[in-house]
């Protein structure tokens, strides 16, 4: 449960991010480097939940975080050449279209999360009721 609560709060940091640059209150160079040294963290967070899941079995698991975990090694694959670990480019991160796609990617990374916080939350009580 506490890895599921960092990784709503990075995504919702993120999604609060990208409003910042599409209103100017952030410019895109400011942007990236905030954003990009919290990809790999998240990535791995999330992979590790992703293997918790495959390891222990848990079938609501393993439809919500593994193809997000495959979603993310196909993301991190095909990101421009950067001389940073991350994801997000200065320079192709203003454009409008990728700007949209990165803010509906980051509401459903939040859904996704969301459901995992709550289905642990059952997971436990359940567990402490028998």
């Amino acid at each position: 449960l506490p890895i599921a609560v960092i990784l709503m709060f990075l995504v919702i940091w993120n999604i609060i991010s990208f409003d910042e640059l599409k209103t100017d209150y952030k410019n895109p160079i400011d942007l990236c480097n905030s954003l990009n040294p919290l990809v790999m963290p998240e990535y791995g967070l999330q992979g590790f939940i992703a293997l918790c899941y495959l390891y222990y079995v848990q079938y609501l698991g393993i439809v919500i975080m593994c193809p997000l975990a495959l979603y993310h090694a196909y993301r991190y694959a095909t990101r421009p050449r950067m001389s940073v670990l991350g994801i997000y480019d200065p320079t192709a991160v203003m454009n409008g279209d990728e700007m949209d796609r990165n803010k509906k990617e980051g509401f459903v990374k939040l859904a996704l999360y969301l459901i995992n916080f709550f289905a642990g939350l059952l997971w436990m009580i359940l567990a402490v009721s028998n």
